[in-house]
């Protein structure tokens, strides 16, 4: 049986351009506020761990994740964007085919559905975006309005200045700008209203929608980079989980959890070293970057490819279904 074998630098990271909302959920997530920072000693995983076991312990405890915690958490999550960047580095044709019709959005008229397919949309619209498929695009920010409005969230976004920036991509700065603005006073509302359940199915679906991209493409064309990607998500997959599982109580999400352990069991067999290597300083532009050198070696077989590939095309499809 065929094992793949990848090292790969974990610091080298590509652009993070917030093209749009395609990182809304990352910076809603920073901006929840909980209770005090966390132990700088702990990682933010072993510290929500400790916070569901707390919530757990006293049941009129509404969980809490503060801000220290999830920001620890998103920094070890790649931008769903990062995705698309590199399809297109690799040479891979835009496939507009693979990702989801903006004109199923009127069969989302929950919240919970709402919320996953606006994290979707919110990568598809960033995959055309940096493909440079203007009408596309534009096609994907409707659909991300129409999500955005569902959840009551729609009159902060500035739709008329993203949408122009979106068709000029000398203008990203300024779209990167108006967005981030745009996502903050998201996060004060959400917080104050008390929906940051949201904020997961929005990240989940566009973790979602970013693994079910790679699957396709690596079916279509494999590529060892690829596949080190697709065996990377397995650490995103146990964060996610655990932040799902705050609000287990509602049934939607206890369905959704159960669909992902699926998937967690076929990760299982993904097996990921580390090897690490003392940092390194260079200066670039009159700043001062700190590089990571560590790298790993993740190991998974064909057959482990293709499950992860079933099992979160099933996923996807019943989110959009």
């Amino acid at each position: 049986m065929k094992m793949y074998r990848a090292s790969t630098n974990l610091a080298m990271r590509f652009p993070s351009l917030l093209l749009q909302i395609g990182m809304l959920s990352v910076f809603i997530f920073l901006g929840l506020m909980g209770c005090n920072g966390p132990a700088k000693e702990k990682t933010g995983e072993e510290l929500l761990a400790e916070s569901k076991n707390q919530a757990n312990q006293d049941k009129n405890q509404t969980p809490a994740i503060s801000k220290e915690v999830l920001s620890d958490i998103v920094k070890s999550i790649p931008s769903p964007l990062e995705i698309s960047f590199l399809i297109k580095d690799l040479g891979i044709r835009y496939d507009k085919t693979i990702l989801n019709s903006a004109d199923n959005m009127s069969n989302y008229n929950t919240s919970f559905k709402q919320a996953l397919n606006l994290g979707i949309y919110s990568t598809d619209l960033g995959y055309a975006n940096i493909y440079e498929q203007t009408q596309d695009a534009l096609y994907y920010l409707t659909a991300v309005k129409n999500m955005a409005e569902g959840l009551k969230i729609g009159r902060f976004f500035d739709f008329n200045t993203i949408k122009e920036l979106a068709t000029k991509s000398n203008n990203l700065d300024s779209l990167l700008l108006v967005t981030n603005t745009n996502l903050e006073r998201i996060n004060e509302h959400l917080q104050e209203s008390g929906r940051a359940d949201l904020t997961i199915l929005i990240l989940t679906g566009g973790w979602l929608e970013a693994l079910y991209l790679t699957c396709e493409v690596a079916k279509k064309q494999p590529n060892e980079l690829l596949r080190n990607r697709i065996g990377e998500q397995k650490i995103i997959l146990e964060q996610l989980l655990l932040l799902l599982s705050f609000y287990e109580e509602n049934e939607s999400v206890k369905d959704l959890i159960n669909e992902l352990n699926e998937l967690q069991r076929i990760y299982d067999n993904v097996k990921i070293t580390y090897e690490y290597e003392e940092s390194t300083a260079e200066e670039e532009n009159g700043v001062l970057i700190v590089k990571d050198n560590t790298t790993s070696k993740i190991n998974f077989t064909e057959k482990d490819l293709d499950n992860i590939l079933s099992v979160s095309q099933k996923i996807r499809k019943k989110i959009i279904g």
